[in-house]
């Protein structure tokens, strides 16, 4: 090899190892996609119709978050969540169930927040007349009454309390059809397999078969209040949270106004 094929050789080494260095600084890095999340959040039925309007509105700031709901009795949904059933967030329509969970170290902590309030109401069927107060609920005409089973249906412990503390319960109670959830309640009067029915009042709001008779004074049963928290077992912390605090913000909040829920 001559001198000048040397020199050549050289040249195109050094030339190698400058691009080898520079390509990576020049070239530009292709942006990483966000990934997408699935958000599972078990939430009191009675949150439904207002829930449902928020995802979209969730959703056109954060497309990469798709929300699934579970709805149901509060009471069911703590006990999935103790028995290791999928769920990100979770949100009651009383405290007792978030504390049980809270009590057994289920919750991330700082996550756990008030979402809104609620009134308790008695409702009956659109053509219904004759109930203009609860105790017209001890009249012989009045052949059911229909509230959530109290040991899982929150609404139900709260009708519990008003049936109790107005001192008709005894008197009504071999009237009482209970259902698994505050829905359901809603539906048997709609349907009039009950003569009336306690639910609460962003349930009446959505019907238009039932008419609301009168609330409860609220001091006549515990405070009507929807916790929520992120659950320690999802694999979206991050995600579930930033839903949580959306939940809080002015556009959800308007949303939940919209059906009748009390929000500070």
């Amino acid at each position: 090899m001559n001198k000048r094929q040397m020199l050549a050789l050289i040249g195109i080494a050094v030339t190698s190892f400058f691009l080898a260095i520079a390509l990576p600084l020049i070239t530009p890095t292709p942006l990483t996609a966000q990934s997408n999340v699935t958000l599972l959040v078990s939430a009191a039925a009675s949150l439904k119709d207002a829930l449902e309007e928020i995802q979209p509105i969730y959703q056109q700031s954060k497309p990469n978050v798709s929300i699934t709901y579970n709805f149901g009795a509060s009471g069911a949904l703590q006990q999935q969540i103790e028995q290791g059933a999928p769920a990100d967030i979770f949100i009651s329509a009383a405290i007792r169930q978030v504390d049980a969970l809270e009590q057994k170290g289920l919750l991330v902590p700082g996550t756990r927040t008030n979402l809104a309030n609620n009134r308790l109401v008695l409702i009956v069927p659109n053509n219904n007349t004759a109930i203009k107060s609860f105790f017209n609920l001890t009249d012989t005409k009045v052949r059911k009454i229909a509230m959530g089973e109290p040991r899982s249906v929150p609404a139900g412990q709260y009708a519990d309390q008003v049936l109790k503390k107005l001192g008709i319960f005894d008197k009504v109670k071999s009237k009482l059809v209970f259902g698994n959830n505050v829905r359901q309640v809603l539906a048997a009067v709609e349907s009039g397999n009950a003569d009336a029915g306690l639910v609460y009042a962003t349930d009446a709001k959505i019907s238009n078969k039932v008419k609301i008779i009168v609330a409860a004074d609220e001091k006549y049963h515990s405070a009507i209040v929807y916790p929520m928290a992120v659950i320690k077992s999802s694999k979206n912390i991050p995600a579930a949270k930033e839903f949580v605090d959306f939940l809080s913000s002015n556009p959800a909040k308007n949303v939940l106004k919209k059906y009748g829920f009390i929000v500070s």
